[in-house]
């Protein structure tokens, strides 16, 4: 089955449109207080992202603010997150809304061990020579 995407069963032309008072009654309330009590960074942000949208840039809005919660006007945005070591690129989706944008840009990757060295382990002395 196709996933739908969509927000609240909303379609993501009709998420564009709603207003931030109908926006915050629609998000959970952790998110409602971040975005009611947003600092200078975020509207820091706020102002960069207008700025891309109004000069019509498709290069991505680089930032380090991974606490952000994402709101409707961000639909279609590509964003640059800060990850600890580099920039991931995202696109903003209507099933995205609500969520933080460093939740999208994963700051640990899976560890993958190799052999053990020579000596490592007991059962080592088994192995073929390296």
């Amino acid at each position: 089955m196709v996933e739908r995407i969509a927000f609240k069963g909303m379609i993501p032309s009709e998420a564009e449109k709603i207003t931030s008072d109908q926006y915050l009654k629609l998000i959970k309330s952790r998110q409602r207080r971040s975005i009611k009590r947003n600092g200078i960074l975020y509207k820091k942000l706020l102002q960069k992202v207008e700025d891309y949208k109004k000069a019509g840039k498709t290069k991505p809005v680089k930032t380090h603010i991974r606490e952000a919660v994402i709101i409707p006007a961000w639909i279609g945005v590509r964003f640059a997150v800060h990850n600890g070591k580099e920039f991931q690129e995202m696109v903003v989706t209507a099933n995205m809304l609500g969520h933080r944008l460093g939740e999208y840009a994963y700051s640990t990757k899976r560890v993958i061990h190799s052999a053990p060295g020579i000596r490592a382990t007991r059962g080592s002395k088994f192995l073929a020579v390296k």
